[in-house]
């Protein structure tokens, strides 16, 4: 496998204007490849494509409104690797006992990393090469459920799932999956400093890499799947061995 067979590529990146999708931006413009940027919010777009230089475009997209996808896909066009990042974990984030969960309200944790995945394939098909690939984002809870957390485990294990079952039926379109562990994205800059760094220490104490990872360290990952011609329905832990311990 070389990123040399990234250049000349067109890659689209949902969620690429910040973290892991825009550390996945970069890595694929340094191989070579063109790069659009779909975001929810137009402003991140604009902050984003200059950072990332002349090979960048991007707009906005809403992946909670199919006809926002479909319009997305429309103005992209042609294009060979789709790499899905966008991430929401909605009124979810915060644990909380199964009795007190809220049943109205519990679809939305499946709003934006799995239905908004699955609508961005849908209305890429039309667009993307036949050689091409997808590659969706899942989280470690997939593997590790903690308390207080039971749909987010059952919504990230449905994305893996998604990823076998779409590898099948899109073949020989290649899906696959990465699964990262705890990154330091902007999503950990709401926390003060000092109590940051310790509950960061705290979290990753028993990992074999003792560690949070880095946005660029997780996007080798999504390289590899959209050059590595063999592999498709597979899941690409990339977690400091967090599942090991």
């Amino acid at each position: 496998m070389s990123v040399d067979q990234l250049h000349g590529k067109r890659v689209v990146v949902i969620g690429g204007s910040s973290g892991i999708g825009f550390a996945v931006a970069q890595r694929a413009i340094a191989a070579g490849a063109s790069v659009v940027v779909g975001s929810s919010s137009i402003e991140k777009v604009e902050a984003a494509c200059p950072q990332l230089g002349n090979d960048a475009s991007g707009s906005a997209v809403d992946v909670r409104d199919e006809a926002s996808v479909a319009a997305f896909f429309a103005h992209v066009g042609s294009f060979d690797h789709l790499v899905f990042t966008a991430g929401d974990w909605g009124s979810f984030r915060t644990p909380r006992p199964t009795a007190q969960i809220d049943l109205a309200e519990a679809g939305d944790v499946f709003a934006v990393r799995f239905w908004g995945a699955m609508s961005s394939i849908k209305h890429a098909l039309e667009y993307i090469a036949d050689d091409g690939s997808i590659t969706i984002t899942n989280g470690v809870v997939a593997h590790r459920p903690r308390k207080g957390a039971p749909l987010s485990t059952a919504m990230a294990g449905a994305i893996e799932h998604l990823t076998q079952a779409l590898a099948v039926d899109l073949a020989p379109l290649r899906v696959n999956v990465v699964c990262p562990g705890l990154i330091l994205t902007e999503v950990w800059d709401s926390i003060p400093a000092d109590q940051r760094d310790d509950q960061l220490k705290q979290m990753t104490a028993a990992q074999p890499l003792p560690r949070a990872g880095e946005p660029a360290e997780v996007a080798e990952a999504y390289l590899y799947l959209m050059c590595g011609s063999f592999s498709t329905g597979q899941v690409l832990v990339v977690d400091g061995g967090r599942t090991l311990v």
